[in-house]
């Protein structure tokens, strides 16, 4: 199977450099030689002293550079694109998390809307070899059909959030289908690692149980209907990434969307098990959550479910990294970070 490695002479502009996944991308991009412009409006959606932590480790690269803004700010966009003249664009600074939409939906159409309308337009005034952005898995619903491929069906949204995202994919198949610039939206399946997000169940749980605090599981106490997802490493997600910004699509309309997730859904429950045995091994004692059961939150879905069979056959990539190896690796940086004892 043949394509395209890294160019390393390329410059690649990153937007949610502080963030979770923008932060592991741009740190490999930038450990490999790449030039990487950084864009982050560093907002409050959780703690801002995680973002300053990675921004922290990618300052020192000679090759980086970090603008404080916000996608919505259009003119600023135009700006930064015509001044770096960035040849490949990844586009993961977004409002994320369901139920946050659900009380604030406003933030999601100036972010996930506006934001990537801008992108767009800047791409579009500045020709760009790619544009990669973030979608969701949240756009398959609550399809009952498992693996989730990327043909199904995607038009009955349950969130807000997913709605920004399923936008995202039609207004990039527009702006490649009008003005020819390859565009790669990538369905993201439950990230997590360390560094991750505050707000995702894994790091929410640890914090509860350090706190001394039960952990909310969202079933209903139900074990026979027990949520499912796919549960994605970090380091999956990003070389996942770095293969497909080297390889844009070479369609008539050069628009491709992919699952990134792990091809194998876990129980909820049984990830909270291997979550325990984690955080055990890496304070030295046993952890047990308190567990309290509730109903379904407004917008949750009972499983998400990849199939990375595109993806594969497109790049030959497929993610390895079992939940034993990522939770772990969570584990010791938690502990760690957090100075637990």
């Amino acid at each position: 199977m043949s394509y395209k490695r890294l160019d390393i002479n390329k410059t690649y502009l990153i937007t949610g450099v502080a963030g979770f996944i923008g932060f592991y991308l741009s740190q490999k991009l930038l450990e490999q030689g790449c030039r990487v412009i950084g864009i982050d409006n560093i907002n409050d959606y959780y703690d801002v002293n995680l973002k300053y932590a990675r921004l922290k480790i990618l300052k020192p690269f000679e090759k980086f550079i970090f603008i404080k803004g916000d996608i919505s700010d259009k003119a600023m966009m135009m700006n930064i694109f015509e001044e770096y003249k960035p040849n490949i664009v990844v586009n993961l600074a977004a409002q994320a998390g369901v139920r946050y939409s659900i009380e604030n939906p406003d933030v999601y159409i100036q972010s996930n809307i506006i934001g990537f309308f801008n992108i767009l337009e800047a791409c579009r005034y500045n020709s760009v070899d790619h544009l990669v952005y973030a979608s969701s898995s949240s756009v398959y619903g609550s399809n009952k059909k498992v693996p989730f491929e990327e043909s199904d069906f995607v038009d009955h949204p349950v969130s807000l959030y997913a709605v920004t995202k399923k936008s995202n994919e039609l207004m990039a198949h527009a702006y490649s289908h009008l003005y020819k610039i390859p565009t790669t939206g990538l369905r993201l399946f439950t990230v997590y690692g360390p560094m991750g997000r505050p707000d995702m169940a894994y790091f929410r749980f640890t914090q509860k149980y350090f706190a001394g605090e039960p952990i909310s599981i969202f079933n209903n106490g139900n074990f026979e209907h027990d949520l499912y997802r796919d549960f994605t490493y970090v380091d999956d997600i990003v070389e996942g990434i770095e293969i497909l910004i080297s390889n844009p699509p070479l369609e008539i309309v050069p628009h491709k969307v992919f699952n990134i997730g792990n091809n194998s859904p876990e129980k909820l429950m049984i990830f909270i098990e291997t979550l325990e045995k984690a955080l055990s091994k890496a304070i030295g004692r046993e952890v047990i959550f308190s567990k309290k059961f509730e109903p379904m939150k407004p917008g949750d879905v009972p499983a998400t479910y990849a199939s990375t069979d595109l993806l594969q056959e497109t790049v030959g990539f497929k993610p390895s990294t079992t939940i034993e190896e990522g939770l772990q690796r969570f584990a010791e940086w938690y502990v760690e970070y957090y100075e637990v004892k």
